[in-house]
């Protein structure tokens, strides 16, 4: 890493260059109806998702069970779904943060 990158790591927070698009960014072209995008709010780890009603939400991109990435799971109706464990998390309106739905089973579809 170079000394301009070890800069903007440290007085950013994040490696600019590592590929994750910024919120804005992604909000361009937002994701389609089931889809879940990694991407960043300034220096948060942000997961951007399409629910199955059509409603774009923008959550932190952190399980509340384990810290696993929220982006590397899947839509399920109005819920995101965990890929580490299968937890199924609702977001609250006007909140950034999942919280644990009723169920840690999961029946449907498997995260690709």
């Amino acid at each position: 890493m170079g000394t301009l990158t070890q800069q903007l790591v440290h007085e950013l927070g994040y490696d600019p260059d590592d590929g994750v698009p910024q919120v804005a960014d992604v909000l361009v072209a937002p994701p389609a109806i089931g889809e879940i995008v990694r991407a960043r709010d300034g220096a948060v780890p942000v997961a951007v998702a399409r629910l199955g009603s059509g409603r774009l939400v923008v959550v932190e991109d952190e399980c509340p069970h384990d810290g696993g990435r929220i982006s590397d799971g899947f839509v399920e109706g109005e819920r995101l779904v965990c890929s580490r464990h299968n937890w199924e998390l609702e977001v609250a309106a006007g909140s950034r943060r999942c919280t644990r739905a009723c169920s840690t089973e999961h029946g449907g579809r498997k995260a690709s």
